[in-house]
């Protein structure tokens, strides 16, 4: 080793020796400019540049906060994810122990002291009295919520006033002994595709970082059960985690959204960003303020969300417009104002229905208990009812339709071949429908879907029970075969179908009614 040292000194001494004399011979000659014709560059004196974006940075800095949230799980039961998997806790080698023995590894059995997991999220001051707005999934389970400001190092304790899991909205409180600084609220209305967009927040713990991006779209939906009556602000403003419930703002400071999540294969941005509208989170906020809790008002249907034309035309609607109502729940708003199955609602308290969203979100941000009118279309009419909106959690809470729907198949008595429709029907007995829990007393058994027919695209599979098509009752193979033969290409086709879900010990299940619809293409 000593050796290897004094090699590396010797070299450096050659090396520095080497330099000298190259200075040394250089010295003594004239050298010619590189590039005679070029122009030194020079840096000008600090200027602020992009004014906009850094006035904004510093004017929302001391409003937004960090929001830190611990989470306490047992030793012997590490913290579980949202689908029952173990969390990163478990994954500390005596798991194996535990699944083949039992109980902690070395304790015996013995209690263990809580473990404590962190997460940190963002938050913006709305009230200078401490109120905070943040994401509900920021501090959901939590067991204690910490709260930092801007360029402070003190982390005051949050009460959770209120939460919103619909909308995933929470407000704090905190007491900071002095008056805070609040932002300033936008109108989201207002905001239009291609306006310049801000975010800030805590990516990563990173507080107050900032970003910019634009609003690629508006309204957007996710298409699923747990975000229904959420339409969010797209954003290729960079929204990472830790950006959870900050604000994103427009070009003038106001905060139009809160953020709160992004689309990712990695876990990591990449360019689609998404946020709470602010009016929406407005309404949930002084609900909150007011009584502790969120109320939204519901009807009581269902209704498909790739809802065709052809489904509209086949039931007498003229244009794209309007939601058609799949179900209506026993006992619902809908149900005692005498909208039925197979309406299409047009118009909710005089203002036009464009499809479901629309409807969603209309009859959501009606107060429970107000009487509103509602238009629907009937057999190609117009009839106008009124209704009483209820409260949706106890309409949701109620709506036992919710399983995935398939039933078995029994083979049996008169069938039916419907070439131009690609399906297979045969009658159903008395005794299979007692079987089978299905109450309805109309349609036919789908015993066969011809691969890559018209009812094959429709989604029409094996046991199905077809009951309507076309507003036409189906009460035998023969009644199929007598409608199907009156239909020609270009028809719009609408067929009522019932799905089961198949329960424990018994043969049938839950039965779910939906609507596949489509035009009859040539044969």
């Amino acid at each position: 080793m000593e050796i290897l040292k004094t090699r590396r000194a010797v070299a450096v001494v050659a090396l520095a020796a080497g330099l000298l004399g190259g200075i040394a011979i250089n010295s003594g000659v004239k050298s010619a400019s590189a590039a005679q014709d070029a122009t030194p560059l020079t840096v000008p004196s600090p200027v602020q540049l992009s004014n906009s974006f850094s006035k904004l940075a510093k004017q929302l800095e001391p409003s937004v906060v960090q929001v830190t949230s611990t989470m306490e799980e047992t030793a012997a039961r590490g913290p579980r994810n949202r689908r029952g998997q173990p969390g990163p806790l478990d994954d500390d080698g005596s798991d194996l122990f535990r699944r083949f023995f039992g109980g902690d590894p070395f304790g015996g059995g013995i209690p263990q002291p809580p473990r404590r997991a962190e997460g940190t999220g963002s938050g913006f001051v709305v009230d200078k009295n401490g109120y905070i707005l943040t994401n509900n999934h920021v501090v959901d389970g939590a067991t204690r919520v910490k709260v930092q400001l801007h360029d402070s190092t003190t982390e005051y304790t949050a009460k959770v006033v209120g939460v919103d899991p619909e909308l995933d909205l929470a407000v704090l409180k905190i007491d900071a002994g002095r008056p805070l600084a609040p932002v300033h609220v936008g109108n989201s209305d207002g905001v239009q595709v291609g306006d310049w967009a801000v975010a800030i927040g805590s990516p990563f713990g990173l507080e107050a970082t900032v970003t910019a991006g634009i609003i690629s779209a508006k309204g957007r939906a996710l298409g699923d059960q747990d975000h229904q009556i959420q339409r969010f602000l797209q954003t290729d403003a960079a929204i990472n985690p830790g950006n959870s419930g900050g604000p994103l703002l427009n070009i003038n400071g106001e905060v139009i959204g809160v953020n709160t999540m992004i689309a990712t294969s990695t876990g990591a941005f990449a360019g689609v960003g998404f946020a709470l509208p602010i009016n929406l989170a407005v309404n949930s906020y002084n609900q909150i303020i007011k009584s502790g809790k969120v109320s939204r008002g519901a009807i009581g249907i269902l209704y498909s969300r790739n809802q065709k034309p052809e489904l509209l035309k086949a039931y007498g609607a003229e244009g794209k417009e309007g939601v058609f109502v799949t179900q209506v729940n026993q006992g619902s708003p809908a149900d005692k104002a005498g909208i039925r199955e197979g309406d299409i609602i047009t118009s909710f308290n005089g203002k036009p229905i464009k499809d479901g969203e629309d409807l969603v979100s209309l009859v959501s941000q009606t107060p429970v208990g107000v009487r509103v009118p509602v238009t629907v279309l009937r057999d190609g009419k117009k009839v106008d009812v009124n209704l009483e909106v209820g409260d949706r959690a106890e309409i949701v809470a109620g709506d036992s339709n919710r399983g995935r729907p398939g039933a078995p198949s029994r083979p049996g008595q008169e069938s039916s071949k419907s070439v131009k429709v690609g399906v297979s029907v045969r009658n159903l007995r008395v005794n299979e429908r007692q079987s089978l829990n299905l109450e309805e007393q109309t349609g036919v058994l789908v015993t066969e879907v011809d691969e890559g027919s018209f009812a094959d695209d429709l989604g029409i599979r094996e046991n199905d029970v077809i009951t309507v098509v076309n507003r036409q009752p189906v009460n035998s193979a023969e009644d199929l075969r007598r409608i199907v033969a009156g239909l020609k290409p270009g028809d719009a086709v609408a067929f009522k179908v019932m799905r089961s879900a198949p329960q424990l010990g018994r043969s049938g299940g839950n039965w779910q009614t939906f609507f596949a619809a489509g035009t009859l293409p040539q044969e």
